[in-house]
């Protein structure tokens, strides 16, 4: 189990957010990658899509399911990270680094307040959410 980064905000969807000025980049946590089982396809979103908080961005498909990841903040999708989807595996080999997603421009810099310290998401997750 890849160790959880504190300097990330968190969904109760599990996702993870790393902010940098105006853009949010996000990925899906460990727990979510052993989840989701053996990541074998990543549906990307079209950068310069328009998205808002709680929309379905993303879709990951294991040997066992299909998963959305959903937008944690508002804003337009930046940048796509595409090496995913060539390796998905990237996703359950390093969530937190190579395995990132997209990246959204913000359009309000104030953060959603139902995202998650570090310290929240893993009482979350250690009370089975």
């Amino acid at each position: 189990m890849a160790e959880m980064p504190t300097d990330l905000h968190y969904t109760k969807d599990h996702e993870w957010v790393r902010i940098d000025g105006t853009v949010a980049r996000v990925g899906v946590t460990d727990h979510a990658a052993e989840m989701i089982g053996d990541v074998v396809y990543v549906s990307l979103p079209e950068v310069g899509a328009v998205v808002a908080q709680g929309d379905s961005c993303v879709e990951l498909e294991s040997t066992k399911s299909v998963n959305d990841v959903y937008a944690p903040v508002d804003g337009v999708i930046k940048a796509v990270n595409d090496a995913v989807a060539d390796a998905p595996e990237t996703i359950n080999q390093d969530p937190y680094g190579d395995g990132w997603l997209f990246e959204i421009e913000l359009s309000d810099t104030q953060l959603p307040e139902d995202l998650l310290n570090a310290a929240a998401y893993q009482g979350l997750v250690a009370s089975g959410g």
